[in-house]
């Protein structure tokens, strides 16, 4: 009898404490959170042309589109090209390097296309560059 003991109140202290782990997934969470990357879409659907030297192109970056019709829209927008140098002028004195990416539709007049591309241009933006389909 001596050699087994009764259960006593030491083994209610052995259960694992959660609240670290918790506390980690948590952190984590609002790494990945404050990490992301979102892109912002136009949201328009533009029919765009083809091009054989398709690339990709940077996530983080200012898409304008200009419809069949000759509008020019962001962020769901209708901003004209009189308001391209005051969505892109202030988007790219947080960061210069961000490229401007034009989706323009291929029904869209080329008079509209090159003013948008001049605005960027005039806003400060270094980087402007169409989107097509490959």
């Amino acid at each position: 009898m001596g050699r087994f003991r009764e259960a006593s109140d030491d083994e209610s202290e052995t259960a694992i404490d959660m609240s670290p782990l918790i506390d980690c997934v948590f952190i984590l969470l609002i790494f990945f959170i404050v990490t992301t990357v979102f892109v912002e879409e136009t949201g328009v659907e533009v029919d765009k042309p083809q091009a054989a030297s398709a690339s990709d192109l940077e996530k983080n970056s200012i898409l304008l589109a200009i419809t069949s019709e000759g509008d020019v829209v962001y962020d769901k927008k209708n901003i004209g090209t009189a308001g391209v140098q005051g969505v892109v002028g202030p988007l790219i004195q947080q960061e210069p390097e961000m490229p401007v990416i034009i989706q323009p539709d291929k029904d869209a007049r080329i008079e509209v296309l090159v003013r948008v591309i001049d605005e960027a241009k005039l806003a400060g933006a270094t980087k402007v560059n169409l989107a097509t389909a490959r």
